[in-house]
């Protein structure tokens, strides 16, 4: 029993084949999934998805790349849906992307910081996207107080020292396929010394494919492969994590 806390099951990657990869994942133990709406076309496709699949939950938010185009408007709408929705469980991605700059980083901590704000009126975790901005994302996080709700920093790449103060914060780690991967040394490291009561498994599905699949399309049912890896850096079973990060998910995002 493996629950995918973070996919994009309605990224037109599946759009030949959709159902029968969600069937798939389902049917091989991956027996929730938490899909992720990040803007104006993501957030409808992901509450349908809600809709149309008991086991599969959503979390909506506005993602840092197109913090540009989101206006006032859409900050209302989320709230909206989000008190409305009962199988939305978080908001997010948010948070910053210094990678990518595609939207002025001035106005990526405005959409940021109007979101944490939103989850705290609203009291929802919230799932924090992270790229090159370590010391921003802790920086706002603080100064928002966002320990009083806490939440997920999805995918996670810090050092073991930005993990500790994320966790001081309230907030989750969640692992993907690149701590598959041979190079990882910094996420494994962070994998071996993380509370297990603060572990949570993700696929960020389509991307980031674990190994052996790096490189082709990812799916819910890889994240067997995440937990597999994260089980052999731990020396536990497969089981242990899976049972583990499940009842994590299951507490933070309140699912039934």
């Amino acid at each position: 029993m493996l629950t995918d806390t973070h996919t994009h099951l309605d990224a037109e990657q599946f759009d030949q084949d959709r159902s029968e990869v969600i069937q798939r994942a389902y049917e091989q133990g991956v027996t929730r999934m938490i899909n992720v709406g990040f803007n104006r076309e993501t957030i409808p496709s992901t509450l349908q998805l809600t809709q149309d699949y008991d086991f599969i939950y959503g979390i909506i938010g506005w993602h840092p790349v197109d913090a540009i185009y989101m206006k006032a408007e859409d900050l209302d709408w989320i709230e909206e849906l989000a008190r409305n929705h009962n199988k939305v469980v978080a908001l997010g991605e948010m948070g910053l992307d210094y990678h990518w700059d595609t939207s002025p980083r001035d106005v990526q901590e405005k959409v940021f910081r109007e979101q944490i704000r939103l989850a705290r009126k609203l009291s929802m975790p919230i799932v924090i996207h992270n790229r090159d901005a370590h010391q921003d994302i802790v920086r706002i996080l603080r100064e928002e107080k966002a320990e009083d709700v806490g939440g997920v920093m999805h995918s996670f790449s810090g050092s073991w020292e930005t993990a500790q103060m994320c966790m001081d914060m309230n907030f989750y780690l969640s692992f993907g396929g690149p701590i598959t991967f041979k190079n990882a040394k910094q996420p494994k490291e962070v994998v071996s010394k993380v509370p297990m009561d603060k572990l949570l498994m993700e696929t960020d599905s389509p991307y980031l494919t674990p190994q052996p699949f790096r490189g082709k399309r990812n799916e819910s049912l890889y994240v067997k492969y995440v937990a597999e890896e994260a089980a052999n850096i731990r020396g536990v079973t497969l089981e242990e994590i899976a049972k583990i990060t499940t009842e994590n998910a299951l507490k933070l995002f309140h699912m039934s």
